[in-house]
């Protein structure tokens, strides 16, 4: 059997712990879809290893993703731009519940602001936590967000899987501020462990509360049979 191919794209046991923790499996349920051994997975996230070609697709389809991302091939391809078997994917608004459901454990997202009127939009990423509702991140104390704060910020937060065809996407509007408070940053350097995206020298806390926040999600839609009868119906879970 031939092994699949590696890549320097990034460490498959990482991308297959992740993406279990994103849907929420145990590894238990992820090696009876897989028809896998349960220790066989756990080897296979705390470990390097070769997979052949039929088991990283049994893996791949076991996690509703694609062996190119298990791999780490994708890394350098736009989101969303692969072709996909969904043609008409199903959207619907998300509540400002479920929007703070959806971004509660942090990561990545990216801060939003125009620093005089009439110029382009300046958009960075950074990574977050949330805080009471508010969005938090740190920044350089001589960079261009600490420069521009306090003022109105918007911040977008989305996931998007794109063999499934099914995502989700936040936006919070508002307005940032430094955190000076002495008390307030103790609080947070405590409780909200958050490790900069870019990492340097960035001990300036923003603080983005917002006034607004609105979301989607998007489902896959399957497609009709080839004998005209309906499909399997929508696979988003909501």
């Amino acid at each position: 059997m031939k092994e699949a191919r590696s890549t320097d794209g990034g460490d498959m046991a990482r991308r297959i712990t992740q993406r279990r923790s994103e849907l929420g499996f145990s590894r238990a349920e992820v090696a009876e879809r897989a028809g896998m051994d349960p220790g066989y997975v756990e080897y296979l996230e705390e470990h390097p290893a070769s997979l052949s070609r039929e088991s990283l697709y049994r893996l791949s389809q076991a996690l509703r993703t694609s062996p190119d991302h298990l791999l780490g091939a994708d890394t350098e391809t736009p989101p969303g731009s692969s072709a996909t078997a969904v043609p008409e994917p199903e959207n619907r608004a998300l509540t400002a519940e479920e929007c703070l459901a959806l971004v509660g454990p942090g990561g990545v997202g990216r801060a939003a602001f125009t620093e005089t009127a009439g110029t382009a939009p300046v958009v960075l990423p950074v990574n977050y936590v949330l805080d009471g509702g508010a969005v938090v991140f740190r920044t350089a104390a001589d960079g261009i967000i600490a420069r521009y704060a306090p003022g109105p910020m918007s911040f977008q937060v989305d996931r998007l899987d794109e063999t499934m065809s099914e995502g989700w996407s936040v936006l919070f509007t508002g307005r940032s501020r430094v955190i000076g408070d002495a008390a307030e940053l103790a609080v947070l350097r405590e409780h909200r462990a958050l490790r900069p995206w870019a990492g340097g020298d960035r001990e300036t806390w923003i603080r983005l509360e917002p006034e607004r926040i609105t979301g989607r999600r998007v489902g896959g839609r399957t497609a009709p049979a080839e004998d005209g009868s309906p499909g399997d119906g929508p696979v988003s879970r909501h």
